[in-house]
């Protein structure tokens, strides 16, 4: 049953009194996290299964390396590097203020809201919920509608793990999470669309929740022409169509040389009839949309484009809209005014544009907003440097795609449309915390000659003032 929108408030207060009462010290946030690498991994097949029963189809692998492996993998890092990141940073305070010595604190804030979307509904519920558990604090959780099913094992996993007065799932529909986002968390971290993420900070804007949003947008990837087209075409596949296209960061559209566009359309065909077969007979290998809306709306973006004349080429297998069986699908040279080129793709659907200089595919990056991902594809250090240089985007994968994310000690964050803050690693401990400046004054000091009349301290302003 879907959470009563009146059990929000009373809920986020019980956690938030049994935080203060009992602040979780080293011991007690190091079990916690043992405890849920432990029941997760003991579940990583029904995982998989009720993911997938979620999705109408999704493979195994796919969902044990993305939702099960990033997870277990953040939690090993956060295990092993917790005691280290609790313990106080001694900092100077400079010779004016002698003998007083200070600190930098990380200490917990309090409850942390977690809204997670669909797409990948264990890891991006479980890496945030994990971290905010490493820096102290207790946590609620509102998954996506979209996964019911992979909604309830969350609860039911959680509640496995945790007491009822540290961690609690919130379910339901729009109605839920607006209200949730509503709440006065101590911090709130959402993933999702662009769209929603706005929505989603107007809501914590009265309460001034400090937010992390990591959003979406056209990630793109540029080739350049000293890049092997084969190698290029390879690696942006499994970024692509990994997940059916359903991936925040998966490549939105490429940018590839004027005269290597069909040499990269050869080589993607050949890649996905390596992978799934030219009639799809590997298709369970082949994640499906996740609901009629979403196929239906990457349907309309194709119906758009054969309205405008852009040429279509399907590299394997047909559609089938009774399983939202959607094939990989490129779209050439598709001009900015087509809806595929206007909004986050979220599926198998990939433009390929020409262009003639690298200024001029950096200048395009740089016309619109800024991307989550960036995948620059060059063996010459000075073309990945003026890349890097020129643009700005949330993450970057030289000469690959995806894997930026799963690099625990990278930072993982949008900027402008495509998100503020980050997490993963220290970054989110560190976002999860409050970085607690702390001054321990001497017996004696300076401080206490600066009173008037100013005149007796003379000879300390002097000192100090120069």
């Amino acid at each position: 049953m879907d959470t009563p929108i009146s059990d929000l408030a009373p809920t986020l207060q019980r956690l938030r009194e049994a935080w203060q009462a009992n602040k979780p010290d080293y011991t007690q946030r190091h079990a916690d996290l043992q405890r849920l690498r432990d029941v997760l991994k003991r579940k990583l097949d029904a995982m998989a299964t009720t993911i997938a029963a979620d999705f109408g189809h999704r493979p195994r692998a796919e969902s044990v390396v993305a939702d099960g492996m990033t997870v277990l993998n953040d939690i090993d890092h956060l295990i092993r590097h917790l005691r280290r990141w609790m313990k106080p940073t001694r900092v100077g305070v400079g010779w004016r203020f002698l003998p007083a010595r200070a600190q930098v604190r990380p200490v917990p804030v309090g409850v942390v809201g977690v809204i997670a979307p669909w797409n990948y509904p264990v890891n991006l519920s479980l890496i945030p919920l994990a971290t905010a558990i490493a820096a102290g604090n207790h946590v609620y959780l509102k998954p996506s509608e979209h996964t019911p099913k992979t909604s309830q094992f969350l609860r039911e996993l959680l509640a496995e793990v945790f007491p009822p007065d540290r961690v609690v799932v919130a379910t339901g529909g729009a109605d839920i999470g607006a209200a949730f986002a509503g709440l006065p968390f101590d911090h709130l971290v959402f993933t999702g669309s662009t769209a929603v993420g706005r929505k989603v900070m107007a809501a914590a804007a009265p309460n001034l929740t400090p937010l992390t949003l990591e959003l979406g947008g056209k990630s793109p990837a540029l080739i350049a022409d000293d890049y092997p087209i084969e190698r290029a075409a390879a690696r942006i596949a499994t970024g692509k169509w990994f997940n059916g296209g359903q991936t925040c960061i998966a490549p939105d559209y490429v940018l590839v040389p004027k005269g290597k566009r069909d040499a990269l359309v050869k080589a993607l065909r050949a890649e996905v009839l390596a992978r799934y077969g030219e009639h799809f007979e590997n298709v369970g290998d082949y994640a499906r949309i996740i609901n009629d809306g979403q196929y239906a709306r990457l349907k309309g973006y194709l119906d758009d484009a054969k309205q405008r004349g852009i040429e279509k080429v399907t590299l394997a297998g047909h559609p089938d809209p009774a399983q939202r069986l959607m094939p990989p699908t490129l779209l050439l040279d598709p001009g900015d005014d087509a809806t595929v080129m206007q909004e986050e793709i979220f599926g198998p659907l990939l433009p390929i544009k020409s262009y003639r200089t690298l200024d001029e595919a950096i200048a395009y990056i740089n016309a619109h907003d800024r991307p989550l991902a960036l995948y620059p594809f060059s063996d010459d250090k000075a073309t990945v440097e003026k890349i890097l240089h020129h643009t700005l985007a949330g993450g970057v994968s030289v000469n690959d795609t995806l894997f930026h994310f799963a690099i625990t000690d990278l930072p993982f964050g949008g900027v402008g449309p495509s998100g503020m803050g980050a997490y993963h690693g220290r970054a989110g401990f560190d976002a999860m915390s409050k970085q607690l400046p702390v001054l321990w004054q001497a017996r004696r000091t300076g401080g206490d000659l600066l009173k008037p009349p100013y005149s007796k301290a003379k000879w300390l302003l002097d000192l100090i003032v120069r």
